[in-house]
């Protein structure tokens, strides 16, 4: 299923091995021996690690190095987090302090100092994670796009959809709402969306008053370290603070303290559970997760199987595959089946495969070094259990350096491991089945509770399967691809696939607690001073 050949596209010979002159001179070397802690640039002495990317060094051979990280010591971390929680200060420090106003007034700043460095930060994705060009623009872009829409939200209504923005009466009580910050915040997000997926968290967050320790990763993590002095030249100190290094070494001084009252975290179960058991005080803590997803398309006897074809392509390959809502088992009714899996694998074979910044490309090497090694042995489980390799042929299942050709995986059953495991790249499997029982069977035992794809004609079909998923997953996609846009949409999920929603405005509300001021209706002196409060509190304050 391997090769050793350390080139960078299946149709390029090893002696081709030297990337473009032109791009490679726009390779970036991040520089992150630095700490950003209380909102100050601070030198570093400690260990310090190479980051390299999936694209090959020419002259070595080896992987490209684009930056070097520093990597936090316990005392270095416990700095972050004390200094996350000097600024918040029990609530009293000068950014919870700030009206809502000032806030977003300053994320805006925010915002036009990220787009100042736009062009180095698409750059940095392309090389570190190797999404190709569209992809890493579309990043930065949308999460700008869901910062503006945050704070139009926000705008529009303080409160966040309770319908008290001003002082009402309710059974002889006149009640106004504002929504208020929890604490410091620890968030983490994984490496396939660093910069969107942190800033879903992070911003709302901030929006709401609450300062943040920003644990990066260890993949993804350079995108970050260029954003320090926008954060320093926007926030107030302290506001932003950035930890690299090993998880295992930094994370349990950090939750061990208790100055965490809130967690936005992305990424694995187990190292969600870990973090919380580390926490002194765990029913304090504040958590917002969105963890795995094994997304299940649906594939109905009525389906037009072009659609279904186009849209699970899609839904399987973009970024590789290496995303939580893409779908990652496709249960196709055994009388289409033939003509799905023949559809589906021409789409899949028409994809071009080969570096982020190539025209027209899609398949890019993988950024995790272990990664290829983890689907290999998926492969050889499925094909040991009686699965067939579809495109084995034109190389489907084999990898050239970190770039991994997708593999068709067709008669696929439960008892192998991808049909069961989360496998986070290009490894499509396709199970067949005669009664839609099977499918609800698949369903209910599964730990996943993110999203399904249903694919039909038949409004009757579609209304059984969709009336079981309502129970299940959190979004039911009909005749189209899993994910998580528009982001006015909530995204949420049930089991082990998430805890908390996912939107502009549930975003806002996950990272706040509502706060009421009242007083009795009907008391003269409370009345004067409540039409007043607003002219004087920051917290009353209108936008």
């Amino acid at each position: 299923m391997s090769t050793d050949d350390k080139y960078t596209c299946p149709t390029m010979p090893p002696a081709s091995v030297a990337v473009d002159s032109e791009w490679y001179a726009k390779k970036p070397m991040v520089d992150g021996v630095f700490r950003f802690v209380g909102g100050e640039r601070l030198p570093f002495s400690g260990e310090v690690i190479d980051v390299t990317s999936p694209i090959f060094d020419a002259a070595t051979g080896e992987r490209a190095v684009v930056g070097k990280v520093a990597q936090f010591s316990e005392e270095d971390s416990i700095a972050a987090v004390n200094a996350a929680a000097a600024a918040w200060d029990r609530g009293q420090g000068v950014w919870p302090q700030m009206s809502l106003a000032a806030r977003i007034a300053a994320i805006e700043a925010l915002v036009a100092n990220l787009t100042a460095i736009r062009g180095e930060l698409v750059n940095v994705l392309m090389w570190e994670i190797c999404k190709n060009t569209a992809d890493a623009a579309k990043e930065f872009d949308r999460t700008m796009d869901f910062i503006a829409l945050t704070i139009k939200e926000l705008k529009a209504d303080p409160t966040v959809r309770m319908g008290f923005a001003k002082f009402t009466e309710v059974s002889g009580v006149a009640c106004q709402v504002r929504r208020g910050p929890v604490g410091v915040m620890l968030g983490l997000a994984p490496f396939n969306y660093p910069l969107n997926e942190m800033y879903a968290m992070l911003i709302p967050a901030l929006l709401m008053g609450n300062t943040a320790v920003l644990k990066l990763p260890a993949t993804g993590g350079l995108v970050h370290l260029l954003t320090a002095d926008a954060f320093a030249a926007a926030l107030p100190p302290g506001v932003i603070n950035f930890v690299t290094g090993a998880g295992r070494k930094t994370m349990p001084p950090i939750m061990e303290t208790g100055l965490v009252d809130l967690i936005g975290f992305i990424g694995g179960t187990g190292a969600m559970d870990k973090l919380i058991k580390q926490h002194p005080e765990p029913h304090r803590l504040k958590v917002f997760a969105q963890l795995a997803g094994k997304n299940i398309g649906i594939v109905l006897p009525d389906a037009d199987l072009d659609v279904a074809a186009e849209q699970c392509m899609l839904g399987s390959t973009t970024y590789n595959g290496q995303r939580c809502t893409a779908i990652k088992l496709m249960m196709v009714h055994e009388s289409v089946a033939d003509a799905f899996v023949a559809k589906y694998a021409a789409k899949v074979g028409a994809l071009k495969a080969g570096l982020p910044w190539e025209d027209k490309v899609a398949i890019t090497p993988l950024p995790e070094p272990s990664k290829p090694a983890f689907l290999e042995g998926l492969i050889a489980d499925a094909v040991g259990k009686g699965a067939t390799l579809v495109n084995a042929k034109e190389g489907g299942g084999t990898r050239h350096g970190a770039l991994f050709i997708p593999a068709i995986l067709d008669g696929v059953t439960k008892s192998m491991r991808i049909f069961q495991e989360e496998q986070f790249g290009p490894v499509m499997p396709v199970a067949r089945y005669s009664d839609v029982a099977e499918v609800l069977a698949a369903l209910k035992a599964s730990w996943n509770g993110q999203q399904s794809a249903i694919f039909t004609s038949d409004p009757a079909k579609a209304a059984p399967l969709i009336d079981a998923l309502s129970s299940q997953v959190g979004r039911i996609n009909i005749n189209m691809q899993c994910g998580r846009s528009p982001d006015q949409v909530p995204f949420s999920g049930r089991r082990s696939s998430a805890m908390g929603t996912m939107s502009v405005a549930e975003a806002l509300r996950a990272f706040s607690v509502e706060t009421a001021v009242t007083y009795l209706a009907k008391d003269a002196t409370s009345v004067a001073l409540g039409g007043a409060l607003d002219q004087h509190s920051k917290f009353l304050a209108p936008l």
